[in-house]
């Protein structure tokens, strides 16, 4: 039985996922590099810690949802890295977006230490978070992810298991090529048509109402239409995992023209200092 949970990473959708958490008969221990956030958590139920070993110790599961280089950091130090003393038989569930290399390291030395491993990123944004509508791709032992589902449904809508350890970052590239391509495409669209005379909500209206209506248009198109950017999935994120589908069609001999293209919008909006902002700001590189 899952009772005592660590979680490392209270980032923009890990909060709210350790929030959600505690709406659980769980006892949740909690980190984070910034200080505030987890003294907010602490404020809430959780027990807050200085490390990510700290909050390892002694679990019955541990969450880690951190980018590629903290992650690793957290995990592998040999000094206060979580694999130091987290205990055999302890779910530790990868929650973050990273590089299969990473993950199947990982998961190389949970295997190891005894350390039973899940594979689960999620997908979804700030809003999916706080309202429990996340879904998961769960890469490993079906009966092992079984024992997960009901913490997850705490904050995840979907849990797909997607097969071994390593499929479920390969789903996650897939998700992320089409995310990142869909809503550069909206941006576009919502550029061309107000050079045509048309308001965005007028076009949204429209997109709303046939064929391609999606909820992804529709929300990033509502809040570019309030002039909201504020961040829900950091666009930096969103090029990454872009970049990252090229690397892996590059290495496999796959072309993909649209990805190509959607990328060099990013990057430039990278290089004008858009990078924390919402994804969806994308379209201030179109409307310059």
């Amino acid at each position: 039985m899952i009772k005592n949970v660590g979680f490392v990473g209270l980032g923009t959708v890990g909060k709210h996922m350790a929030i959600n958490v505690m709406g659980g008969n769980y006892n949740l221990t909690v980190y984070d590099k910034n200080p505030d956030t987890v003294a907010e958590l602490v404020k809430r139920g959780a027990k807050g810690s200085s490390s990510a070993l700290e909050a390892a110790k002694g679990q019955d599961m541990v969450i880690l949802i951190l980018p590629e280089k903290e992650e690793l950091e957290a995990a592998l130090s040999t000094e206060d890295g979580l694999f130091v003393g987290i205990d055999p038989g302890t779910i530790l569930v990868d929650m973050g977006t990273h590089s299969l290399e990473t993950t199947l390291e990982l998961a190389e030395e949970a295997t190891k230490k005894r350390i039973l491993f899940v594979e689960a990123p999620v997908w979804g944004t700030k809003e999916h978070a706080a309202n429990g509508l996340l879904t998961v791709l769960a890469g490993g032992d079906q009966t092992l992810i079984s024992r997960c589902r009901e913490l997850f449904s705490f904050f995840a809508l979907n849990i797909i298991h997607v097969g071994e350890v390593g499929n479920a970052t390969r789903m996650k590239y897939v998700v992320n090529l089409i995310q990142g391509q869909l809503v550069e495409g909206l941006a576009e669209a919502l550029v061309f048509g107000e050079k045509l005379g048309f308001t965005a909500d007028r076009i949204l209206e429209v997109l709303d109402s046939g064929g391609v209506a999606s909820p992804l248009l529709h929300s990033k198109g509502r809040r570019i239409s309030r002039g909201d950017f504020s961040r829900n999935l950091a666009l930096k994120y969103v090029l990454e995992g872009l970049q990252t589908a090229k690397e892996l069609a590059d290495e496999n001999g796959l072309d993909l023209p649209v990805n190509n293209a959607v990328i060099k919008v990013y990057e430039q909006a990278v290089e004008d200092g858009r990078g924390e902002e919402d994804f969806s700001a994308v379209i201030k590189v179109l409307r310059r």
